[in-house]
Protein backbone atom coordinates (compact mmCIF):
# COMPACT_ATOMS: atom_id res chain seq x y z
CA UNK A 1 0.00 0.00 0.00
CA UNK A 2 1.62 3.45 -0.80
CA UNK A 3 2.96 5.70 1.76
CA UNK A 4 -0.06 7.84 3.23
CA UNK A 5 -2.59 5.54 1.98
CA UNK A 6 -3.11 4.24 5.58
CA UNK A 7 -4.92 6.23 8.10
CA UNK A 8 -6.26 8.83 5.47
CA UNK A 9 -9.89 10.02 5.99
CA UNK A 10 -12.25 10.91 3.58
CA UNK A 11 -12.97 14.54 2.60
CA UNK A 12 -16.49 15.60 2.37
CA UNK A 13 -17.91 18.40 0.76
CA UNK A 14 -15.98 17.94 -2.65
CA UNK A 15 -18.27 16.84 -5.43
CA UNK A 16 -17.56 16.99 -9.02
CA UNK A 17 -18.62 18.80 -11.72
CA UNK A 18 -9.01 22.39 -23.39
CA UNK A 19 -11.28 21.52 -26.29
CA UNK A 20 -10.30 18.52 -27.80
CA UNK A 21 -6.86 19.06 -29.48
CA UNK A 22 -3.52 18.70 -29.45
CA UNK A 23 -3.60 18.52 -25.49
CA UNK A 24 -5.81 15.73 -25.53
CA UNK A 25 -3.73 13.47 -28.11
CA UNK A 26 -0.95 14.38 -25.74
CA UNK A 27 -2.51 12.76 -22.20
CA UNK A 28 -4.82 10.60 -23.57
CA UNK A 29 -3.15 6.95 -25.34
CA UNK A 30 -5.47 5.91 -28.49
CA UNK A 31 -7.23 3.17 -26.53
CA UNK A 32 -11.12 2.51 -25.92
CA UNK A 33 -12.95 6.14 -25.39
CA UNK A 34 -15.52 4.04 -23.21
CA UNK A 35 -12.61 2.72 -20.57
CA UNK A 36 -11.24 6.22 -20.88
CA UNK A 37 -14.25 7.55 -19.27
CA UNK A 38 -14.83 4.97 -17.30
CA UNK A 39 -11.49 5.73 -15.92
CA UNK A 40 -12.11 9.69 -15.87
CA UNK A 41 -14.82 9.00 -14.26
CA UNK A 42 -13.61 7.09 -11.21
CA UNK A 43 -10.77 9.42 -10.77
CA UNK A 44 -13.59 11.95 -9.96
CA UNK A 45 -15.34 9.42 -7.70
CA UNK A 46 -12.00 9.00 -5.69
CA UNK A 47 -11.32 12.62 -5.77
CA UNK A 48 -14.42 12.96 -3.96
CA UNK A 49 -13.43 10.34 -1.11
CA UNK A 50 -9.89 11.33 -1.08
CA UNK A 51 -8.86 14.58 -2.32
CA UNK A 52 -6.12 14.99 -5.06
CA UNK A 53 -2.93 15.30 -3.18
CA UNK A 54 -3.79 12.11 -0.85
CA UNK A 55 -5.19 10.43 -4.48
CA UNK A 56 -3.32 7.28 -5.63
CA UNK A 57 -4.02 5.00 -8.85
CA UNK A 58 -5.08 2.02 -6.62
CA UNK A 59 -7.76 4.42 -6.04
CA UNK A 60 -8.65 5.18 -8.85
CA UNK A 61 -8.53 1.34 -10.15
CA UNK A 62 -10.68 0.11 -7.38
CA UNK A 63 -13.26 2.79 -8.29
CA UNK A 64 -12.69 1.79 -12.10
CA UNK A 65 -12.43 -2.17 -11.37
CA UNK A 66 -9.43 -1.75 -13.70
CA UNK A 67 -5.81 -3.31 -13.01
CA UNK A 68 -3.07 -0.58 -13.06
CA UNK A 69 -1.92 -2.22 -16.08
CA UNK A 70 -4.68 -1.16 -17.98
CA UNK A 71 -4.86 2.18 -16.51
CA UNK A 72 -1.69 2.85 -17.79
CA UNK A 73 -1.92 1.93 -21.10
CA UNK A 74 -5.34 4.17 -21.26
CA UNK A 75 -2.71 7.02 -19.43
CA UNK A 76 0.74 6.26 -19.65
CA UNK A 77 2.50 8.63 -16.90
CA UNK A 78 0.43 7.63 -14.45
CA UNK A 79 -1.36 9.92 -11.64
CA UNK A 80 -0.46 13.78 -13.47
CA UNK A 81 -1.19 12.71 -16.78
CA UNK A 82 -4.83 11.19 -15.87
CA UNK A 83 -5.24 14.58 -13.65
CA UNK A 84 -4.87 16.57 -16.78
CA UNK A 85 -6.45 14.59 -18.63
CA UNK A 86 -9.41 15.11 -16.34
CA UNK A 87 -8.91 19.17 -16.37
CA UNK A 88 -9.26 18.64 -20.07
CA UNK A 89 -12.84 16.75 -19.88
CA UNK A 90 -14.14 19.31 -17.39
CA UNK A 91 -13.17 22.36 -19.48
CA UNK A 92 -14.59 20.85 -22.45
CA UNK A 93 -17.82 19.99 -20.19
CA UNK A 94 -17.88 23.66 -18.43
CA UNK A 95 -17.72 25.75 -21.85
CA UNK A 96 -19.64 23.27 -23.56
CA UNK A 97 -22.38 23.67 -21.38
CA UNK A 98 -22.09 27.83 -21.01
CA UNK A 99 -22.13 28.06 -24.83
CA UNK A 100 -25.41 25.88 -25.11
CA UNK A 101 -26.96 28.49 -23.10
CA UNK A 102 -25.82 31.22 -25.20
CA UNK A 103 -26.20 30.00 -28.30
CA UNK A 104 -30.06 30.84 -28.74
CA UNK A 105 -29.17 34.45 -27.50
CA UNK A 106 -30.22 37.30 -31.06
CA UNK A 107 -27.94 40.14 -30.07
CA UNK A 108 -24.51 40.52 -29.22
CA UNK A 109 -25.36 42.10 -25.84
CA UNK A 110 -27.50 39.46 -25.13
CA UNK A 111 -24.96 36.97 -25.59
CA UNK A 112 -22.30 38.48 -23.59
CA UNK A 113 -24.62 39.10 -20.90
CA UNK A 114 -25.63 35.54 -21.16
CA UNK A 115 -22.36 34.27 -21.04
CA UNK A 116 -21.32 36.07 -18.00
CA UNK A 117 -24.49 34.88 -15.87
CA UNK A 118 -23.67 31.30 -16.47
CA UNK A 119 -19.83 31.48 -16.20
CA UNK A 120 -20.10 33.41 -12.90
CA UNK A 121 -22.87 31.20 -11.31
CA UNK A 122 -21.00 28.39 -12.52
CA UNK A 123 -17.61 29.73 -10.53
CA UNK A 124 -19.18 30.61 -7.99
CA UNK A 125 -19.19 26.62 -7.41
CA UNK A 126 -16.21 25.64 -6.32
CA UNK A 127 -16.22 22.24 -6.63
CA UNK A 128 -16.95 22.64 -10.09
CA UNK A 129 -14.23 24.72 -10.46
CA UNK A 130 -11.51 22.84 -8.71
CA UNK A 131 -12.10 19.99 -10.66
CA UNK A 132 -11.80 21.51 -13.59
CA UNK A 133 -8.33 22.88 -12.15
CA UNK A 134 -7.77 19.55 -10.32
CA UNK A 135 -6.93 21.21 -6.89
CA UNK A 136 -7.84 20.96 -3.44
CA UNK A 137 -11.28 23.25 -3.06
CA UNK A 138 -8.82 25.21 -0.05
CA UNK A 139 -6.19 25.94 -2.77
CA UNK A 140 -8.76 26.89 -5.69
CA UNK A 141 -8.11 30.61 -5.61
CA UNK A 142 -4.30 30.56 -5.97
CA UNK A 143 -4.19 28.27 -8.86
CA UNK A 144 -6.87 30.13 -10.29
CA UNK A 145 -4.84 33.45 -10.30
CA UNK A 146 -1.40 31.41 -11.09
CA UNK A 147 -2.06 28.53 -13.27
CA UNK A 148 -5.50 28.50 -13.96
CA UNK A 149 -6.42 32.02 -15.89
CA UNK A 150 -4.27 31.56 -19.00
CA UNK A 151 -5.80 27.84 -19.35
CA UNK A 152 -9.86 29.07 -18.85
CA UNK A 153 -9.12 31.95 -21.23
CA UNK A 154 -7.68 30.02 -23.97
CA UNK A 155 -10.78 27.63 -23.92
CA UNK A 156 -13.01 29.97 -23.48
CA UNK A 157 -11.73 31.82 -26.58
CA UNK A 158 -11.70 28.54 -28.29
CA UNK A 159 -15.60 27.96 -27.40
CA UNK A 160 -17.05 31.46 -27.50
CA UNK A 161 -15.59 33.40 -30.45
CA UNK A 162 -18.03 31.71 -32.48
CA UNK A 163 -21.29 32.91 -30.80
CA UNK A 164 -19.36 36.55 -31.58
CA UNK A 165 -18.92 35.97 -34.88
CA UNK A 166 -22.27 37.09 -36.30
CA UNK A 167 -21.51 40.33 -35.23
CA UNK A 168 -17.69 41.08 -35.21
CA UNK A 169 -14.50 40.02 -37.06
CA UNK A 170 -13.05 36.72 -35.55
CA UNK A 171 -10.23 38.65 -34.70
CA UNK A 172 -12.45 41.61 -32.41
CA UNK A 173 -15.03 38.32 -31.44
CA UNK A 174 -11.79 36.57 -29.58
CA UNK A 175 -10.67 39.32 -28.70
CA UNK A 176 -13.93 40.82 -26.77
CA UNK A 177 -14.30 36.89 -25.40
CA UNK A 178 -10.74 37.13 -23.49
CA UNK A 179 -11.96 40.60 -22.04
CA UNK A 180 -14.90 39.54 -20.32
CA UNK A 181 -13.56 36.13 -19.66
CA UNK A 182 -11.16 38.25 -17.79
CA UNK A 183 -13.38 40.09 -16.18
CA UNK A 184 -15.08 37.73 -14.89
CA UNK A 185 -12.52 35.89 -13.36
CA UNK A 186 -11.54 38.89 -11.57
CA UNK A 187 -15.00 39.89 -10.15
CA UNK A 188 -15.26 36.01 -9.18
CA UNK A 189 -11.99 36.46 -7.69
CA UNK A 190 -12.97 40.17 -5.83
CA UNK A 191 -16.42 40.01 -5.74
CA UNK A 192 -18.15 43.46 -6.16
CA UNK A 193 -21.16 44.96 -3.46
CA UNK A 194 -21.90 46.96 -7.11
CA UNK A 195 -22.16 44.34 -9.61
CA UNK A 196 -23.05 40.34 -8.92
CA UNK A 197 -22.60 38.93 -12.44
CA UNK A 198 -25.25 35.57 -11.16
CA UNK A 199 -27.68 38.51 -11.73
CA UNK A 200 -28.91 39.52 -15.54
CA UNK A 201 -29.79 43.03 -14.70
CA UNK A 202 -26.28 43.61 -12.87
CA UNK A 203 -24.46 42.18 -15.88
CA UNK A 204 -26.00 43.97 -18.29
CA UNK A 205 -26.04 47.01 -16.67
CA UNK A 206 -22.04 46.42 -16.90
CA UNK A 207 -21.96 45.50 -20.34
CA UNK A 208 -24.21 49.02 -21.55
CA UNK A 209 -21.96 50.90 -19.05
CA UNK A 210 -18.36 49.67 -20.07
CA UNK A 211 -19.02 47.73 -23.77
CA UNK A 212 -19.46 50.08 -26.56
CA UNK A 213 -21.48 48.11 -28.67
CA UNK A 214 -22.69 49.49 -32.42
CA UNK A 215 -26.89 48.99 -32.48
CA UNK A 216 -26.37 48.11 -35.74
CA UNK A 217 -23.74 45.79 -34.74
CA UNK A 218 -25.84 44.72 -31.80
CA UNK A 219 -28.25 43.54 -34.35
CA UNK A 220 -26.22 41.03 -35.87
CA UNK A 221 -25.38 43.36 -39.40
CA UNK A 222 -22.70 40.97 -40.10
CA UNK A 223 -24.60 37.58 -40.75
Amino acid sequence: MPVGQLGRKPIRGWACNETKSVLVSQVMSVTDQGLNDAILDATKKAIERWGVERLTINDVCDAAKVSRATLYRAFPGGKEVLLEALRVRELEVFFTTLRAHAEGETTLENTIVRCMVVATTELRNDQHLALMLAAEPNEVLSQLTVDGVPRIVRVATAYLTPLLEPYLSRKEAANLVEVVARVVISYFLAPSQQFDFTKESHARAFVRAHVIINESINQGAMQ
